[in-house]
C-alpha cells in the first residue's frame, strides 16, 4: 500500500507530481469491499487535519485544472434515470450503524447524469481511511438486468441519514451529490431546493462553469448527537477551494460553511453562497398552462435583510426571457429563497407536496463588505428544471494568489431565522383585467404591526413604467392582516419596477415588497 500523508505543504506536493495526485493517494487502500472496512479493525490511515484540505486546494490552484476521467463502466454508462433509481444502497452497510451515534452514512454510486467519480474518507480520532467503492454495496432491480455480481465501482456522492422526524426512525436529512450541489431539510419536509459549493458565470455569455466537489473527508462525531463535520474539496478551471461544513439536523437544520477559494485566474462573475430553485407557476404568474396545479415551485420569493436593516421580499417568476437582478448592499446580513405559501390547496399536488418544501437563509458571518445579491430566473416549461438562482457576488474581483476566506450559515426550514416584527408579505396574486395592458394585483400582508391601532396602514407604492390606478387597502381578518389592491396600466412599456411598503406616518412597518412586471 502507497500511502502520501496530507500534511504536505504546497510545495511537497507539486514536487510529488501534483496536488490532485495526493488526494488519490491519501489513505489509498486495495481491494476489500466497504462493508469488511467498516466491520473489521481498521486498516492503515494517515493523519488528518482541516488544514490538510487547505493545502490540497492551494496545491490544485497551482497547476492547471484537470478533469477528472469519466469512464463508467458498462452497464451504469447509460443508465436512464428509472434505472439508476433501481439501484439501492444496502442499507445494512451504513457507515456507524451499530454505534447509535445519532448519524449514519449512505454511499450514492455513479450512474446516469452522476458521472463524477468522488472520493469520500472517514476521520476517526485525527485519522483518515478511505472507504472502498464495491457494487456490492448496493442492489440491483429488474431494471439493470445485466448488472454484475462485483465490479470495479466509484461513489458519485453520499446521504447523511439520523433521527429527524421520530426518535425511534431514522431519516435522510443531507445529501451531497452532483458536481458542487447538496441538500438538506428539516423536521417534516421533503427535499426541494439546493445550494452549491460555488457559482462562477452563472447567466453569462460563454456559458456557466461548473466547479465540482473531488473528495470528501466525514469526521465521525465523538458524542452521540453532536453535529457532523464534512470536510470538502472544490476544484474547477477557474478556482480551487476548501470548505468545511457543520451540520446539525433539527426542526431546522443548520450548516456552518468555512471556506476558502483559490482563484486560478480573475474572477468577476462569482456567485457566494449559490441557491439553486425552481418555479414553474404561481398566484402572481401563471405562464405556463396545461397544469391542473394551481402552483408548482420549490420557492416561491427572494427574502433580503440588507445591511440598513431593510427587509425585502421580491416574489420570483418564470419569464419569458432571461431575467438578471441585482440588489447591492454593503456588510448583508441575510438574504435566502424562501416558500412562504404552506397551504395544500395552493399546490394540490400529493406526490410532490410542495408546501413542505423547505426554506433556505444565507446567515453572513463576518462583514461581506460592498457588493449584491443576484437573482436569475430562467424561462422553463417543465418543473424538472432549477430554474432560478441566488447568491452573493463580491463588488472587486477574486484574484489569482490571494486566498479568498468566507463564512456563512445556512438554514434549512420552513422560515428564515428572523423574528416577526413589522408586517411581511404573505401571497402575491395578479391576473390581467378585460382592459387590454391593465394588470390588477393582490399582496397580503400579516404581522404584529398591522394590529397595532384601529387605522388602516398607508401605502407607499411607485412603479418605474406605466401607471397606478385605485390603489387601496382592506382589512383581511383571516390572516389577522391588510390587502393592498391595485390596477396597473403599463402603457405599453416592456418592463416595471414595482415598489410597494406599509407606512404610519413616517415609519415603514412592513418589509418591502419589489415586483418585476414584464410584458
Amino acid at each position: 500500500m502507497t500511502t502520501i500523508s496530507t500534511r504536505q505543504t504546497r510545495r511537497g506536493l507539486l514536487m510529488t507530481g501534483g496536488a490532485w495526485a495526493a488526494v488519490f493517494a491519501v489513505a489509498r487502500l486495495a481491494g476489500e469491499p466497504f462493508a469488511v472496512l467498516a466491520q473489521e479493525a481498521a486498516p492503515a490511515t494517515d493523519p488528518f487535519a482541516a488544514k490538510d484540505v487547505l493545502s490540497l486546494a492551494e496545491g490544485l490552484a497551482a497547476k492547471d485544472f484537470e478533469r477528472p476521467a469519466l469512464d463508467v463502466p458498462e452497464p451504469f454508462n447509460g443508465l436512464k434515470v428509472e434505472q439508476y433509481r433501481d439501484i439501492r444502497f444496502r442499507n445494512e452497510q451504513a457507515l456507524w450503524q451499530s454505534e447509535r451515534i445519532g448519524v449514519e452514512v449512505h454511499l450514492l454510486p455513479r450512474g446516469w447524469i452522476y458521472e463524477t467519480p468522488v472520493d469520500v474518507f472517514v476521520v476517526e480520532d485525527g485519522q483518515a481511511r478511505k472507504l472502498v467503492a464495491d457494487s456490492r454495496l448496493f442492489t440491483f432491480g429488474e431494471a439493470i438486468p445485466s448488472a454484475p455480481e462485483a465490479a470495479p465501482f466509484a461513489f458519485s456522492g453520499f446521504k447523511l441519514v439520523g433521527p429527524l422526524n421520530r426518535a425511534d426512525r431514522v431519516d435522510e436529512f443531507a445529501v451531497f451529490q452532483g458536481a458542487s450541489y447538496f441538500r438538506a431539510i428539516g423536521l417534516g419536509q421533503s427535499y426541494g431546493l439546493s445550494a452549491r459549493g460555488l457559482a462562477v458565470n452563472t447567466g453569462r455569455p460563454g456559458g456557466e462553469e461548473f466547479p465540482i466537489f473531488r473528495a470528501f473527508w466525514i469526521e465521525k462525531p465523538r458524542n452521540p448527537g453532536a453535529e457532523v463535520v464534512v470536510h470538502a474539496l472544490l476544484d474547477s478551471p477557474s478556482v480551487a477551494g476548501a470548505y468545511r461544513f457543520t451540520i446539525s439536523q433539527g426542526e431546522t437544520t443548520e450548516m456552518l460553511v468555512d471556506a476558502v477559494l483559490y482563484p486560478r485566474r480573475s474572477l468577476k462573475h462569482v456567485g457566494i453562497a449559490p441557491l439553486t430553485s425552481m418555479f414553474l407557476r404561481g398566484r402572481a404568474q401563471r405562464r405556463v398552462n396545461g397544469d391542473l396545479r394551481p402552483s408548482v415551485h420549490n420557492s416561491d420569493g427572494l427574502a433580503i435583510l440588507n445591511g440598513r436593516g431593510e427587509r425585502i421580499w421580491r416574489p420570483i417568476t418564470n419569464p419569458r426571457m432571461l431575467q438578471t437582478s441585482a440588489f447591492i448592499d454593503k456588510a448583508p446580513r441575510g438574504f435566502g429563497l424562501i416558500q412562504r405559501d404552506r397551504d395544500f390547496e395552493t399546490f394540490e399536488d400529493l406526490t410532490g407536496r410542495f408546501e413542505r418544501r423547505p426554506s433556505l437563509w444565507v446567515e453572513p458571518r463576518g462583514n461581506w463588505g460592498d457588493g449584491f445579491v443576484e437573482l436569475i430566473e430562467i424561462p422553463s416549461e417543465e418543473e424538472i428544471h432549477d430554474n432560478i438562482v441566488a447568491y452573493w457576488t463580491p463588488a472587486d474581483p477574486l484574484e489569482p494568489g490571494k486566498p479568498f476566506p468566507v463564512s456563512y450559515k445556512l438554514h434549512w426550514g420552513a422560515e428564515a431565522p428572523l423574528p416577526r416584527a413589522g408586517a411581511r408579505v404573505v401571497k402575491t396574486a395578479a391576473g390581467p383585467l378585460r382592459k387590454d395592458g391593465w394588470v390588477r394585483f393582490a399582496i397580503d400582508f400579516a404581522g404584529p404591526a398591522l394590529s397595532e391601532g384601529p387605522e388602516l396602514p398607508a401605502l407607499d407604492l411607485t412603479a418605474s413604467a406605466g401607471t397606478i390606478h385605485s390603489q387601496k387597502v382592506q382589512p383581511h381578518p383571516a390572516i389577522g392582516g391588510v390587502r393592498v389592491m391595485f390596477d396597473f396600466e403599463t402603457g405599453g412599456s416592456e418592463m416595471s419596477e414595482m415598489r410597494l411598503a406599509l407606512k404610519r406616518g413616517d415609519q415603514t412597518i412592513s418589509e418591502t415588497w419589489l415586483y418585476r412586471w414584464t410584458a
